[in-house]
């Protein structure tokens, strides 16, 4: 039966059981919050994963919240108290290379993320 496969079959079937048939687009887009091991929190789109590989476009460094007790919660409702928030600027691109969980976003979470000024001291 390989004989008569195509190489590229046997990449699509690899591709299959391995969970990463046509990942970039079906993550492509998406607002979520990434909690990595060791660089912190970050919000925005993916842009690409692979693995615990993780590309994140328009991306915000999620350093300290108030409003919401855990990430489930910030990512369901967003932050309550967006004025004692401490988010830095927006970046075009991020690449996280040590991703522990990704949460999907709630518009109104994405929205309340976007409210919260950029942090200054």
């Amino acid at each position: 039966m390989l004989d008569e496969m195509k190489l590229k079959d046997i990449c699509k079937l690899l591709q299959m059981f391995s969970g990463n048939e046509n990942m970039e687009k079906k993550e492509n887009g998406r607002y979520v919050i990434v909690r990595t091991y060791s660089a912190g929190v970050f919000a925005g789109e993916i842009q690409s994963r692979n693995g615990r590989e993780v590309v994140l476009h328009k991306a915000r460094r999620l350093w300290y919240w108030d409003g919401a007790a855990s990430l489930s919660q910030l990512a369901m409702e967003g932050v309550k108290k967006p004025g004692t928030c401490k988010f830095p600027c927006e970046v075009d691109q991020v690449e996280l290379l040590e991703a522990v969980e990704i949460l999907d976003c709630t518009e109104v979470a994405r929205k309340s993320i976007a409210k919260v000024p950029v942090w200054e001291e």
